[in-house]
């Protein structure tokens, strides 16, 4: 467990300090990336990006924490305790990882590379889907362990795709998407490591044996 927290304490740390470099002014690679998409948000190409953006980044992991608050109703009901208690778990690791965002932006109050809603640092979108990533692994580490290489090659892959639509759309700096991922692993790895998520069920269930 001292490994994780460390590891999550780490992460944190380097989410304040990056906010805090890129809070007054943008880095250079922010300017280049920024540059290179310039543009991109107009037209047909930007509504579609806006869509899957939205979809993937806050529509997506909203459905599917409602669908993990529904199963941990149904297996209290069912009288699987243990099952339900594990959800509800990975349910607060997940708001933990969304804190990232609500308390990120008024705190580093950096300015979007266009005129758009809301402070920039972190992404609120890849902070959502970053969250729904990591307590979807972290059920599957407990309650499907066959699939948490798939689970985990997925929520990479849309992390990493709605960072991108975020870029293409000029409303975040690359550090903002990175910043992101890097709070969402520090609350949520330290958060899983107290709620006794991490490292896996074979050596919890062994400890209780």
């Amino acid at each position: 467990m001292t490994r994780w927290l460390v590891s999550g304490v780490i992460c944190v740390g380097l989410f304040v300090a990056l906010g805090v470099s890129v809070a007054t002014h943008p880095l250079g690679v922010d300017m280049s990336v920024a540059g290179a998409f310039q543009g991109f948000w107009r037209g047909r190409f930007g509504r579609v990006t806006t869509l899957v953006s939205d979809g993937l980044g806050l529509v997506l992991p909203a459905v599917f924490m409602i669908g993990v608050l529904l199963g941990a109703v149904l297996a209290w009901y069912r009288q699987a305790r243990w099952e339900a208690g594990i959800a509800v778990r990975v349910m607060a690791v997940y708001a933990l990882g969304r804190c990232v965002g609500w308390l990120g932006k008024p705190l580093f109050v950096r300015e979007r590379p266009r005129t758009y809603a809301q402070f920039s640092y972190p992404s609120g979108h890849v902070v959502s889907v970053a969250s729904a990533g990591l307590a979807a692994v972290l059920l599957c580490v407990w309650l499907a362990p066959k699939l948490i290489r798939w689970v985990t090659a997925v929520a990479c892959a849309a992390t990493v795709l709605v960072a991108l639509t975020r870029l293409l759309l000029g409303v975040h700096w690359l550090t903002d998407t990175i910043g992101g991922v890097l709070g969402v692993l520090g609350v949520g790895l330290a958060g899983a490591s107290v709620l006794r998520l991490l490292p896996g069920p074979v050596s919890a269930r062994a400890s209780t044996a």
